[in-house]
């Protein structure tokens, strides 16, 4: 089956168009904060964008018609990186960035809602640059391709195609029987959860503006901030509060949002991967809560609290935010960060990591085999929500955990070459394939990743890009076999 070009094509002019429009935002907002110049670099973007857009859609009209699963990938894999090579040009063009691979970092980082940064002081940068660079972790939170599907009707038939290789998590439920509503409904949560997060901050005493790069770094499970400090910042538990509230929210699985409108509470406590997410911070907080607070003698159990609950819905929902230097916390809250680390929040979710229900079906799988051991006649099905977890979908899980990990230590192995400490390089390949954004060591809370060359920041970025599309999607296109039109 070939790939079909001239489709593929079709829909990169579209990207670029959709691109073109979600940069003309940050373009008021320089015009507002008198940035004319910065404006003015928005605004040459802007044109080239929709002009190429435009010229491509001219030049191949007509209908886009039905999509394969090869299409897909192919679709998915050069949109994202042609919307980071886009929204890295105003980071070059306004002096924001050093070089090309800083540029694309921050793009990427931005658009896979990572939150790794490699600016040092992000309280120089104009408004308008940081106002981008947080929209961009709202834009990429619910995905390109599904803004597109609900935005633009003309991707047509073949579209969960598109959005099935690009959405997070193992499956994208259709809520509706048009896959253009099912978008639609996905992002009218995402608007509403926006909105609602945006008031609280607020009435918190923030300004519209940090209100704004503060909510699409929530919503988005992104993390940049346009302080340094982070959250830390504002020196308020109602704040800090409100965002871990939302930081959970977002990192919950957006079909049951719908479906709970539907069938009410019942669908949050019988599904089996909230209730393990939902237990796994709650377990996680409490215990980095103990700890630290024995540590430090008690003498702020109101604030160890705050933290303690904040920097593991941060780590958890992949979102990154920071509202104390968790690198100075006892060793063992630093090990449950690195496991929150790799597990991340639930399938359909802004957030990044493994996936809350790849966890769980990897240890119903262990205990399985612990029982086929103890009796080898017997049956244990695996089950997730009261269904049966197929061998092929237990199989695919094992794949991805194993693809992983594979690419956690390749990822180390070349980064290695700059000589860093294992902790660091670990935990870099680990953020930033799980879209965390901080990392342990040379890269944690209170750092940047700056000190790296040119070519770990494109390493880091292609695999911040990866894990945002699930591995997979990327990688596939690496085998011999997908470029094979007979197979």
């Amino acid at each position: 089956m070939r790939i079909k070009k001239t489709t593929v094509i079709k829909i990169m002019g579209r990207i670029f168009i959709l691109t073109g429009f979600f940069m003309i935002p940050p373009m008021i907002v320089s015009l507002i904060f008198g940035e004319t110049a910065i404006a003015g670099d928005f605004a040459v973007t802007v044109i080239l964008s929709l002009l190429t857009g435009c010229i491509i859609v001219h030049l191949f009209p007509g209908e886009i018609g039905l999509l394969h699963v090869r299409d897909g990938f192919l679709i998915v894999s050069l949109a994202w990186i042609l919307v980071s090579l886009i929204s890295s040009v105003p980071y070059l063009m306004s002096g924001s960035a050093n070089s090309f691979a800083d540029a694309f970092f921050e793009s990427c980082s931005g658009l896979s809602t990572t939150g790794s940064t490699v600016i040092e002081d992000v309280e120089i940068l104009p408004a308008g640059i940081l106002f981008w660079r947080s929209f961009t972790h709202w834009i990429g939170g619910m995905g390109i391709l599904v803004f597109a599907v609900a935005l633009m009707p003309s991707l047509g038939i073949g579209g969960q195609n598109i959005v099935a290789s690009e959405a997070p998590g193992p499956t994208l439920d259709k809520l509706t029987p048009r896959l253009t509503d099912t978008a639609r409904t996905l992002v009218c949560v995402y608007l509403l959860l926006s909105f609602t997060e945006f008031i609280l901050l607020l009435m918190g005493g923030m300004s519209v503006y940090d209100s704004m790069i503060h909510t699409f770094g929530t919503v988005g499970t992104g993390g940049f901030s346009d302080y340094n400090n982070s959250v830390g910042h504002f020196d308020s538990s109602f704040i800090s509060i409100v965002i871990t509230v939302f930081m959970l929210l977002s990192g919950m699985n957006f079909n049951l949002y719908y479906l709970f409108l539907k069938k009410g509470f019942s669908v949050w406590y019988k599904d089996t991967e909230f209730r393990f997410y939902i237990g796994v911070f709650a377990l996680s907080a409490l215990f980095i809560f103990m700890v630290v607070n024995i540590a430090s003698d008690g003498t702020d159990v109101r604030g160890t609290a705050v933290d303690a609950t904040f920097q593991t819905a941060s780590i958890l929902t992949t979102t990154g935010y920071a509202t104390c230097d968790y690198e100075r916390w006892p060793a063992v809250c630093r090990t449950v960060i690195l496991f929150l680390m790799f597990i991340g929040g639930c399938s359909s979710s802004t957030a990044g990591g493994i996936k809350a229900i790849r966890i769980v079906v990897l240890l119903k799988m262990l205990r399985r085999g612990i029982a086929v051991r103890l009796h080898p006649d017997s049956v244990y099905p695996i089950k997730a929500n009261g269904r049966i977890i197929s061998p092929e979908v237990a199989s695919a899980i094992s794949s991805q955990l194993f693809l992983y990990i594979l690419l956690v230590f390749a990822g180390a192995f070349l980064i290695s070459f700059e000589n860093m400490d294992l902790t660091t390089c670990l935990s870099a390949v680990i953020t930033c394939i799980g879209n965390v954004g901080p990392g342990l060591g040379m890269v944690g809370p209170a750092e940047t990743f700056a000190f790296m060359t040119g070519f770990s920041k494109i390493v880091l970025s292609v695999l911040m890009l990866a894990g945002r599309l699930e591995l997979y999607t990327l990688i596939i296109l690496i085998n011999p076999r997908y470029w094979n039109y007979e197979r």
